[in-house]
């Protein structure tokens, strides 16, 4: 990547679109850029019923784009949309200057922020498969040895425009995904096994999620006012207030329009979320999209088939809040995360939403028992625990997930 590349950014507005939506999505387009470290130097659209099929745009307005960069001496023209195969070729031949799409663009980030195997093998997969039928007329570009925001990922390695071996690559990255796939439904399983209850935190990308995870399991994940800052899912442990055991997993930020690609690829970074017990959605209160942004991620929690299991939303940012705010989704609650006692609160609400979902439940256990009075302190949430010296055991009052196998222990 060169360092701060020139880039024009270039977007055509829809006239049934809102305009909110349209700002919206082309600050998403900015910060996308800046994330891949390019310098944005102009920003041209252009209100247009239909995509012109050859070029996307029509003729005039790709002069404009050609002088543009010209003038501001760009090296990149990015398109907030999927451009074909055919509209790439043709708009780089009349503007003369390199020509990517947001998917592409997306692809790029997603590429310098994975860190497992496991991710990395994700992204190049994605990357060969929006490839493929884009090779031909690429000729050298493909060499992918100019460097630059749009080229990062399996370039280094040079990229044969052979079809044939970007196909065997896709099968064999396809096969080793396959293998991780199963480790990790292993690895869930044994989970389960364990009834470990747990927590998967969604929401829309940079509202402060890895914060949130990292102040609670006081572990390090990458933390940046970036878009994508975390990619590959991270579990940890976390302790409620009430002594309770959850496993909490940092999930991959949604953004609306993610290309097609990285939806299939990232599978199995959200289904983690499929498998929680519990979602805590966070939603940048200060964000003038926040409505916009929620709505994407419950269509997305829908989509994946996790939109009945309980949730909270946490408004996060209210530090940036000037006005009073109201939330959307209940049950809520509105904090900043980098505030001690608002992560505090976020654990208490999460308790209390649980209790309204659990079964209570009152028992006696004889203090001989003690690995049995352990598993109700791992294994559920204990309001009460008194010690009766006459009867020599453990008065527990507390809830209980209905489902537990410890639950026929009770009565």
């Amino acid at each position: 990547m060169s360092a701060n590349e020139r880039v024009i950014l270039v977007a055509r507005k829809d006239p049934a679109e809102l305009e909110e939506r349209f700002q919206s999505s082309l600050e998403e387009l900015q910060s996308l850029t800046e994330t891949a470290e390019g310098e944005v130097c102009r920003i041209i659209t252009q209100k247009r019923d239909r995509v012109h099929p050859a070029t996307y745009l029509g003729e005039g307005k790709l002069q404009e784009i050609k002088e543009a960069a010209e003038e501001n001496e760009a090296e990149l023209i990015i398109f907030n949309d999927e451009l074909s195969p055919g509209q790439l070729r043709n708009i780089q031949d009349i503007t003369e200057v390199r020509v990517i799409d947001r998917s592409q663009l997306i692809l790029d980030i997603f590429a310098g922020r994975a860190r497992t195997k496991e991710g990395k093998l994700q992204v190049e997969l994605a990357q060969l498969q929006y490839l493929l039928p884009r090779l031909s007329g690429q000729g050298t570009s493909l060499s992918r040895l100019g460097g630059g925001i749009g080229t990062r990922g399996p370039g280094e390695t040079k990229l044969e425009t052979d079809r044939r071996h970007i196909q065997r690559r896709i099968d064999d990255i396809k096969r080793r995904l396959d293998a991780v796939v199963k480790q990790r439904e292993q690895y869930r399983k044994r989970r389960k096994e364990n009834r470990a209850f747990q927590v998967a935190i969604v929401g829309y990308t940079n509202a402060g999620k890895s914060t949130f995870f990292n102040r609670v399991t006081d572990s390090r994940s990458f933390e940046e006012d970036l878009l994508f800052a975390t990619l590959d899912p991270l579990t940890r442990q976390m302790s409620l207030p009430s002594g309770f055991q959850a496993l909490v997993s940092d999930t991959v930020g949604f953004i609306q329009d993610l290309p097609t690609t990285l939806i299939a690829a990232f599978r199995s970074t959200l289904e983690e979320v499929t498998e929680a017990d519990f979602i805590i959605h966070m939603v940048d209160a200060s964000h003038p999209d926040h409505i916009q942004q929620e709505k994407i991620v419950l269509q997305l929690l829908g989509d994946l088939g996790a939109s009945q299991l309980p949730m909270l939303t946490v408004y996060n940012k209210m530090d940036l809040l000037n006005e009073d705010f109201i939330p959307d989704s209940f049950p809520s609650i509105t904090v900043s995360v980098h505030d001690s006692i608002d992560l505090k609160r976020i654990l208490y609400k999460l308790e209390e939403v649980l209790k309204e979902e659990w079964d209570e439940y009152d028992v006696f256990i004889p203090a001989s028992q003690g690995k049995r009075l352990q598993q109700f302190k791992t294994y559920s949430m204990i309001t009460s625990l008194t010690f009766h010296e006459d009867e020599e055991g453990y008065a527990l009052h507390g809830y209980i997930h209905p489902d537990h196998p410890l639950k026929h222990q009770i009565y």
